[in-house]
């Protein structure tokens, strides 16, 4: 397929969000901005919420990751559930109760300023980083497939990227971003199943007969036994569950679109729905790995290596389609842009949210609605800016797969604040020293770091994955515990 080609897919479907976000941004104000007027049906919601949390790492990661990790990924998928359980029936309460628009408001009215700032910073950086990596992937592949054959750097697509995203969500913000995501949702769903539809084709084989061949391979193993191995399955069901927990429940980008529901009961139903829909997804994706797995090995293609021989996971989905026809070539086209849209244009309205309310305290400096209208506009443009920035440095160390990252800097960065909400929901006779809370989030992270780092030699074997997450989150939670005092359940 000619990069002109791909080049007009993307066109149309940029203007096609262009045009969702006209309709739904009309008469907006800063309370659709920040909270979708609280009018958003759930079930929207909770379809969009699918695209929001696949990702462009999922959408390319996941089917490729299938080659080293088989389908133990699913064991995370499972934590899922009982993740999007605990917010259902914890956090989303809470929230509603409080009436939030920031989600980190509450640890300033449970622990002081210090804290609701140090909460939001973690976010920011967290979403900042691992956001833009998610994004990064999808200019990559723009790049690798479209701009460069023209001569064009690297830094022009990850231009206009950003812009778009900035365009297109800079006055409806979330009311935008909620019905742009189910587009995203639908267009993503239907790469991974169409792709399926023509490997089966090509090879003429059933789904079944795939998935048998790739079982006899071993590439359909669900659980790793061995309980030293970074995949062991209850690591990662347990890693899954607090992924959730903290990535969804306690993240300000998804939290946000679930506070647009119009009450408390249909958030919890979008959550519920969503963890159900999320396990479906997500077996759409293992079982297009295996095919694009078999779709190599029966018909000779040659898999993308590095330039070591190793085989590049996150290759593996593009350099399948592109080959297979012009139309499966068109259709990953769409379903990546659709992925890289989900996971920034969320983000950089709740980025800009978490700033505007935790920072800056709109709802308590009475600001005119014109001083609020103007702030968050420059706001939205410098975490653009700061987003773009992100993106172009990172483009060097691109060497493996993302979606490993992406997890590394969850595990390190929503590691203190699991502690810190755990602290403030679950020890209702202790309040920690406002102060003090900054340090002790700092303090977690490093050390979970040094001891993921050399857990190997320092615990029999033992090597951490995604579970250094939970590791993180006590230190901070036992940090905050020797740094409180005691006092009536009321105060608190």
């Amino acid at each position: 397929m000619t990069p002109i080609i791909i080049f007009t897919v993307f066109v149309v479907y940029t203007a096609l969000l262009f045009l969702i976000a006209h309709l739904t941004a009309r008469k907006s104000d800063n309370d659709a901005f920040f909270k979708g007027n609280r009018k958003s049906p759930w079930f929207v919601v909770a379809y969009g919420m699918i695209g929001a949390s696949l990702s462009g790492v999922t959408f390319m990661s996941v089917p490729g990751g299938v080659y080293s990790g088989q389908f133990t990924y699913m064991g995370i998928v499972l934590g899922y559930v009982i993740g999007y359980a605990v917010i259902a029936l914890v956090l989303l309460p809470l929230y509603y109760r409080l009436n939030l628009t920031s989600i980190y408001s509450y640890l300033e009215m449970r622990f002081g300023v210090h804290s609701e700032r140090t909460g939001a910073a973690f976010f920011i950086l967290s979403r900042l980083l691992g956001s833009a990596l998610r994004m990064y992937l999808v200019v990559f592949v723009l790049y690798e497939y479209v701009f460069k054959a023209w001569g064009v750097p690297f830094w022009v697509p990850a231009v206009v990227f950003i812009g778009i995203i900035l365009l297109y969500t800079f006055k409806g913000g979330i009311k935008t971003v909620v019905w742009t995501d189910t587009l995203q949702t639908t267009f993503l769903i239907l790469a991974a199943v169409l792709t399926v539809y023509y490997i089966t084709k090509d090879l003429g084989s059933g789904l079944g007969d795939i998935l048998h061949s790739a079982k006899e391979e071993g590439y359909t193993k669900l659980f790793e036994t061995e309980w030293t191995h970074n995949k062991f399955w209850l690591k990662q069901l347990l890693s899954g569950a607090f992924i959730t927990i903290t990535m969804t429940g306690l993240d300000q980008d998804m939290m946000q679109k679930n506070l647009t529901c119009k009450n408390l009961r249909d958030a919890q139903k979008n959550v519920m729905t969503s963890s159900g829909l999320f396990i479906v997804v997500n077996i759409i994706f293992l079982c297009l790995g295996a095919a694009l797995i078999q779709y190599a090995h029966q018909t000779g293609f040659a898999l993308p290596v590095n330039e070591s021989g190793v085989v590049v996971n996150d290759k593996i989905f593009p350099s399948v389609a592109f080959s297979l026809s012009t139309f499966t070539a068109v259709v990953f086209v769409l379903g990546l842009v659709a992925a890289g849209y989900s996971s920034a244009d969320g983000t950089l309205t709740a980025l800009t949210t978490t700033f505007c309310f935790d920072f800056l305290h709109f709802e308590k400096k009475g600001y005119t609605d014109q001083q609020v209208t103007r702030y968050r506009k420059w706001i939205h443009v410098g975490f653009a800016m700061l987003y773009l920035l992100v993106i172009i440095l990172f483009r060097p160390f691109h060497n493996e797969s993302l979606i490993d990252k992406v997890f590394d800097i969850a595990g390190l960065t929503y590691g203190p604040l699991l502690g810190l909400y755990t602290f403030g929901l679950f020890v209702k006779n202790r309040k920690a020293i406002d102060k003090a809370v900054p340090f002790i989030a700092i303090a977690s992270p490093i050390i979970s770091y040094l001891l993921k780092l050399y857990s190997k030699e320092l615990l029999w074997g033992y090597q951490f994955g995604f579970e250094i997450l939970i590791v993180n989150g006590l230190l901070t939670f036992l940090g905050l515990w020797a740094c409180s005092r005691k006092v009536t359940p009321s105060s608190c």
